[in-house]
């Protein structure tokens, strides 16, 4: 018996989440469910990518995790299940929500579900709810013990999966580039995929400053010399503050307050943010 973990963007305002733990619990009753959130944007399937590399390594391996970000639901994008190479399995709709997973940690094998067939029983007329008759039954099916992974179909090429673009970070010596991910979305900082070790290739020390610099599709945002600091309590209310995230990547917000209100800033690939050393330092 595995732990099921479910994510979607459908809220709590009606019973659709309930519904699939009601499903759940008629295959396996004694199964442990945990939530990741609902409360990713509609449609969103970069933060729904993101969320699950966020949270997935540190379940342990066969851990099975439900994604249901399902924009496409009803047409021909395929359902799937990857096998990740950390051990835990992923169901969700093949559009894009497995480009972080498959970027940062590796996916071992992939399969394919028949959605006219692997379904909960009586469903087959409804098009519009996949997370439940699809995702969750065949999630609380795998976590269950009741089917293997091997059982779902033939293998598929992982290298088959659709994914989005995302961009790597850079370093030179001068400056760093990279992109804001994500929020830490209750209290408003800004998440990068510019890693930890950049700055301890840079010697970047506790207390010192860095420029940053924020652009949305080239049009600069935001720039200010900012202190990089353990955490928010080294600098006074209200004052930016450079950190290490809990991903190891490098964070930047205001002590209590939201950075991304503050300075109406965004998130995805369009928005870029460069670091740069101070001139009169080497």
């Amino acid at each position: 018996m595995h732990k099921l973990v479910v994510q979607t963007d459908f809220g709590l305002q009606d019973g659709a989440v309930n519904a699939m733990y009601g499903v759940a619990y008629q295959v396996a009753p004694e199964l442990v469910i945990a939530d990741l959130t609902h409360e990713i944007e509609p449609y969103n399937i970069h933060d729904a990518s993101y969320r699950l590399l966020q949270s997935v390594t540190y379940w342990p391996a066969g851990t099975v995790f439900v994604s249901v970000v399902d924009p496409g639901v009803g047409s021909d994008r395929r359902s799937v299940v990857a096998k990740l190479a950390t051990g835990q399995l992923v169901l969700t709709p093949d559009n894009g929500t497995l480009t972080y997973l498959a970027t940062y940690i590796g996916i071992a094998e992939l399969r394919v579900i028949n959605e006219a067939t692997e379904r909960l029983a009586g469903s087959a007329e409804s098009h519009t709810f996949h997370g439940r008759d699809v995702y969750m039954y065949n999630a609380a099916r795998l976590a269950s013990g009741a089917i293997s992974f091997e059982e779902l179909r033939t293998p598929e090429p992982k290298e088959a999966i659709q994914v989005f673009a995302i961009e790597k970070p850079s370093q030179t010596a001068e400056t760093i580039t990279g992109t804001i991910d994500i929020l830490d979305i209750r209290f408003g900082s800004l998440w990068t995929n510019i890693p930890h070790t950049f700055f301890k290739q840079w010697q970047v020390q506790y207390n010192e400053s860095l420029l940053v610099s924020i652009y949305y599709q080239d049009t600069l945002r935001y720039q200010e010399e900012v202190r990089f600091g353990r955490s928010f309590a080294q600098v006074a209310e209200q004052e930016p503050v450079l950190y290490v995230n809990s991903l190891l990547n490098i964070g930047l917000g205001l002590n209590l307050a939201s950075f991304a209100e503050t300075y109406k800033i965004g998130t995805g690939t369009n928005w870029k943010i460069t670091l740069k050393k101070r001139r009169n330092e080497k």
